[in-house]
Order: structure tokens, then C-alpha cells, then sequence
């Protein structure tokens, strides 16, 4: 997979770590000035200074739950519109995590808690965020076909 960034300037990133069927997830806070408050998020956040995609997303799931991932990580990117403003960029991961890196978690500071949710459980469960759970669907399923190609 090629992980080269093209330059362009985004807004911040996401990514939907998986292990066993389950997916990463967190809890927003549920404070009135936050977007998507009290919702059910997937790591990431926004870009800090001229920070490369992968190291935004990096960065992130290193603040919020002390893992430290690398390239290898990575199962597919995508770009999409920044959700609240289409002129800017959002960069959208899908990623693996081990036993080990699961067991490894320690949840950060931002957000009420987290869990490894089953996939189907997050994609049918309302308080998750809906562009967020297409964004993963659309992703997920290229995924999945590149995985049957090698298999098959």
C-alpha cells in the first residue's frame, strides 16, 4: 500500500482500528462546545502544525490510548471532505491492532470511556457518528475485497 502524502492541506484525521471483529471506540465528552458531544467516536482529531496525515493520526492514538502505531498498521487511507467544511480535506484510516497493543490501551484524558465494540454493534448503535460509520463501510468493504483477492 502506498502510504505517500501528496502535500495537500487537511484538517485532521480518523482511524478504525480492528481486532477480532471489534473496532476501537470512545465515548465523547458530553460538553455543549464540542462537536458531536456525548457520541461514539473513533480515534483521531485534528492536524498540529504541518504535520504529514500519518502523523496526525499517529499522534492522536498515542494521546488518547498510549499506543504507538506505525505504517505497517495501516490497511487502507482515504480522503474525504472535512465534515463541516467540504473546502478542506479529512484524512480516514483503517487500521489492525494485536492482542498485545489491546491489552496495552490506557484511555487518555479526553473522553467519558472507551471499548472494543463488536462492528456490526457499532455500525447498528445510534450514538455512533453517522458520517463516521459510512466513512468505515465504504472503507471496510474495500478492505475486505483486497483480502478475499489474496486469499482467493
Amino acid at each position: 500500500m502506498n502510504l505517500d502524502w501528496d502535500g495537500r492541506d487537511f484538517s485532521g484525521t480518523k482511524i478504525a482500528l480492528i481486532y477480532d471483529g471489534q473496532i476501537l471506540t470512545y465515548v465523547r465528552d458530553d460538553k455543549p462546545d464540542i462537536a458531536f458531544p456525548n457520541m461514539i467516536d473513533l480515534p483521531g482529531g485534528g492536524r498540529e502544525g504541518e504535520e504529514s496525515p500519518l502523523e496526525c493520526v499517529f499522534r492522536e492514538v498515542f494521546e488518547e490510548f498510549s499506543l504507538t502505531l506505525g505504517p505497517d498498521h495501516i490497511r487502507h487511507w482515504r480522503i474525504y471532505p472535512f465534515w463541516n467544511d467540504p473546502t478542506k480535506l479529512s484524512h480516514f484510516f483503517i487500521g489492525h491492532l494485536s492482542a498485545d497493543e489491546v491489552s496495552a490501551i490506557r484511555f487518555g484524558d479526553e473522553g467519558q470511556s472507551w471499548q472494543m465494540m463488536a462492528i456490526d454493534n457499532y455500525l447498528a448503535h445510534d450514538q455512533a457518528i453517522e458520517r463516521l460509520k459510512e466513512r468505515f463501510v465504504e472503507c471496510w468493504l474495500i478492505v475486505e475485497e483486497a483480502k478475499r483477492k489474496v486469499v482467493g
